[in-house]
């Protein structure tokens, strides 16, 4: 049975974009994409192919791109499900299906492009309504930075909800992680739940600036007025 999606994918490889893609994905030797297999493949192209696909496209053909070696594959298996995922609002148990699906996959999304394009609009919006015991679960005893970056990056779809409280506690959670692209990705909720509620995010601060890791710090001030961040980078 031929896999629509795995072979148009495979149609758009561009050999000369291989290299760049290995360095920005960090691929090499103990780097955190060590390993890692890049067809070329810039994302709107990938998102353009799922665009075209994914109607076609069922869990067998998902479990098959999702195993995939190549990085844009398995891109193309999370792009295809957030499709059928928001596509089926009349049918929570095929929503269900695919949230176990990329729950049950997780070692394959692997790098913070795969955990980004994909958590939120899938975990975070099953979550709106549901208890949010899994993405703490995940903070606190994820088996990799990709698991405890999908708890933190999931909030994103409660934030634009107006809900920012699992934003700031699994922030705490996180807060003193030792990897960089966990502190950013903690840095960056934060600063996004603070467009919604700047004193809050400053209040949520106050006791915790000159503690924290200076690269969350960053992300988390970064709409403060310049002379404001100056002030809360010389705690």
């Amino acid at each position: 049975m031929s896999n629509i999606l795995k072979e148009q994918i495979i149609a758009h490889a561009d050999p000369s974009q291989v290299e760049g893609l290995m360095r920005f994905f960090k691929t090499g030797p103990g780097q955190y994409g060590e390993g890692d297999k890049f067809l070329g493949i810039k994302v709107p192209v990938t998102r353009s192919v799922v665009k075209e696909c994914w109607k076609d496209v069922g869990f067998t053909e998902l479990e098959e791109c999702i195993m995939s070696e190549y990085h844009e594959i398995r891109l193309a298996a999370l792009l295809t499900l957030v499709q059928i995922f928001a596509h089926a609002k009349k049918n929570p148990e095929l929503q269900e299906q695919c949230v176990d699906f990329y729950l049950s996959h997780t070692d394959r999304i692997n790098n913070w492009d795969l955990v980004d394009l994909s958590c939120y609009e899938l975990i975070g919006s099953w979550l709106l309504d549901k208890d949010r015991t899994l993405l703490y679960d995940l903070a606190c005893n994820g088996r990799n930075i990709w698991e405890q970056r999908i708890g933190m990056v999931s909030t994103m779809q409660f934030i634009r909800h107006g809900q920012t409280a699992d934003t700031y506690a699994i922030a705490d959670i996180l807060l003193n992680h030792k990897h960089d692209l966990i502190q950013k990705a903690v840095g960056w909720l934060l600063r996004e739940a603070g467009k919604r509620n700047p004193d809050a995010l400053r209040q949520w601060l106050e006791p915790r600036a000159n503690t924290m890791p200076r690269t969350a710090l960053r992300y988390a001030i970064e709409k403060f007025p310049d002379s404001e961040r100056r002030s809360w980078l010389a705690l």
